[in-house]
């Protein structure tokens, strides 16, 4: 699942984001969700979030439990 809806993300959600170092690479970061940084209930490149090691980037995948 894409992270540009608020609505699928909630504090705890497993993601991989994109750092701003690394938007032109795409290399992409796993962590758990601590905050939810973007207000809007959608955004085109990923809603902002910060993980709990503190990094804060975009999610571009929402890691699903099976």
């Amino acid at each position: 699942m894409n992270g540009k809806n608020r609505k699928d993300i909630s504090i705890g959600t497993e993601v991989n984001i994109v750092l701003k170092q690394h938007q032109r690479t795409g290399e992409l970061t796993h962590g758990f969700v601590k905050d939810i940084l973007t207000k809007s209930a959608f955004h085109p490149h990923g809603i902002k979030v910060r993980l709990e090691d503190g990094d804060v980037g975009r999610v571009q995948e929402i890691i699903e439990e099976d």
